[in-house]
């Protein structure tokens, strides 16, 4: 197995900056939250995908999102990303998705100026009136390193500083 990675957490103040959205915490609740926050590991040895945990606890009806900060970075070779999916356990019970499907978390990411943390935006898409409630410290989704090749005749040069469409999509 190849070691091509490594999970952070981000700053403390970076985390409170993606958790404005939740006005409902204090400052202090704010900190616990951010102390709480394990990195991702592997269920099992056989496991391709690290297991996200929730920072905190929410529930979704039917049709109904949320985002929020995992207050996680990952620290990548260049030419691997790291592919986000909902634990498929969510996904077939609730229909539990991300909005952009598959989440794609490019190694230049860890660079940008939010330190690269990973945000989350999760779905429930159920359609059949499925309520999904998820605790603090649940895991809500796994990551999983890929490699990835470009063509012979590539030659961009741009360097990225964000994240959701920053690079102008």
């Amino acid at each position: 197995m190849q070691r091509v990675a490594r999970f952070e957490k981000v700053s403390f103040e970076k985390f409170a900056e993606g958790m404005k959205d939740f006005p409902a915490y204090s400052a202090q609740q704010v900190r616990e939250i951010y102390d709480r926050i394990t990195l991702p590991v592997r269920a099992t040895a056989g496991s391709a995908g690290y297991d996200f945990k929730s920072p905190i606890d929410f529930t979704l009806q039917p049709g109904e999102t949320i985002k929020f900060p995992t207050g996680i970075r990952s620290c990548m070779r260049e030419d691997w990303v790291l592919c986000m999916f909902p634990r498929s356990g969510l996904g077939f019970k609730y229909r539990l998705q991300l909005n952009n499907t598959v989440g794609i978390i490019d190694s230049d990411y860890y660079y940008s100026d939010n330190e690269g943390q990973i945000f989350v935006k999760l779905t429930n898409d159920s359609n059949e009136g499925k309520t999904v409630e998820i605790h603090a410290g649940d895991g809500v989704l796994q990551g999983i390193f890929l490699p990835y090749g470009i063509t012979e005749d590539d030659d961009v040069k741009s360097v990225r500083n964000g994240g959701f469409g920053s690079t102008g999509l």
